[in-house]
């Protein structure tokens, strides 16, 4: 896999400078490259490391004096990282799996799938499953009786979709990931305690013991286009209406989304977020790591939520988002300062009290 300088730029939409016949076969980190390797020095502070190298070429920013830096050749663009989609894109050598249907694969009579579909070892698809052109069903991976997948699906090893789940167009699953799993959805025969503490915030009353019950999970996942699922992730189904996930929203690994959630068009949801029964997400919302949210909680869209945020409200849309309990960001720093200074506060007070309290020795 080999491409010149001037190949890639007309790949990218990108402008090619200086010696644009110099051959590549991969990218690297500046200190690292090699003399066919692309250096990624999109940024004035990456560039100083070009000397550790032996790169003749790099992806550079806008304005940036790429002789001076002692390359033969550079890749100019107004934004070197978002050129990178395109550039690893070009550049990434696949899983390495074979095309066709493993002869390992477990394919039921009534399953239907389209052109140029890849079924890896041990794989299953089970009664009635549809599968569009171009994909590719990793080794292990599951597709459950009645599941839809749209065209160029692409299940990495061990990758589980469950019964009557529909998804869109270019659906990528990493490893482990569960698309379809039952909703962690139980109930007593009498009112219990957590739900007397929701209603009083936190007297239970007097505490029956009570064996936990089922509730089964009817309804099932629906997914847009352009999702992305990470290893590890877990989206429920719903208990009787789908879990909805809407077109280009990209979900991390490790993300746990409960059963009967909406979830807009283009978010982002980060590693460890936890998102309990029923949550309604907008449009263009980001959850940062290990963001966590109460049910039945609505975010509007646009709304961006830090690492380790804890939403127990509804967040208006537009809103940043901090802190357990949540609220907007600059009001949690500005809370973060004065805790910082507490302790300042109480050597003051402390100091004040002995001076209020001394007899005055004036008179």
């Amino acid at each position: 896999m080999s491409y010149t300088i001037d190949q890639i730029a007309r790949a990218l939409g990108a402008n090619a400078m200086g010696a644009t016949d110099i051959a590549i076969d991969g990218v690297s980190e500046p200190a690292d490259a090699g003399p066919t390797h692309l250096a990624l020095a999109m940024k004035p502070e990456y560039a100083e490391t070009l000397s550790q190298g032996r790169a003749r070429a790099a992806l550079v920013w806008e304005g940036a004096d790429w002789q001076a830096l002692g390359l033969e050749a550079a890749i100019v663009a107004p934004r070197p990282r978002y050129v990178m989609s395109g550039l690893s894109t070009l550049f990434d050598p696949g899983q390495g799996w074979d095309d066709g249907i493993h002869p390992s694969a477990v394919i039921h009579d009534s399953a239907t799938l389209g052109d140029n579909v890849t079924v890896g070892p041990l794989a299953v698809i089970c009664a009635g499953a549809r599968i569009g052109a171009n994909s590719v069903i990793g080794p292990q991976s599951f597709v459950g009786t009645d599941a839809v997948l749209g065209e160029q699906t692409f299940l990495r090893e061990g990758a589980r979709i469950g019964a009557r789940v529909v998804i869109g167009d270019r659906f990528i699953a990493q490893p482990n990931a569960v698309v379809g799993s039952d909703g962690f959805s139980y109930v007593t025969p009498d009112v219990s305690g957590v739900e007397r503490a929701r209603q009083t915030l936190g007297d239970q009353g007097d505490i029956a013991a009570q064996s936990y019950v089922r509730i089964h999970s009817l309804g099932a996942v629906r997914i847009g286009d352009d999702v992305e699922v990470g290893a590890h992730a877990s989206l429920d189904r719903g208990t009787i209406r789908d879990t909805v996930i809407g077109d280009r929203t990209k979900i991390d690994n490790l993300v746990q989304i409960g059963h009967n959630c909406v979830i807009g068009t283009d978010c982002l949801l980060c590693g460890q977020v936890g998102l309990a029964g029923s949550v309604k997400v907008g449009n263009s919302v980001v959850l940062a790591g290990q963001v966590g949210v109460g049910d039945n909680i609505f975010i509007g869209d646009n709304v961006i939520a830090g690492g380790g945020t804890k939403i127990l409200a509804n967040v208006p849309a537009g809103r940043v988002m901090l802190g357990y309990p949540a609220m907007k960001m600059d009001t949690q720093m500005e809370v973060y300062k004065y805790l910082r200074r507490i302790k300042r506060l109480f050597a003051d007070v402390a100091d004040l009290k002995k001076a209020v309290s001394k007899p005055d020795q004036s008179d």
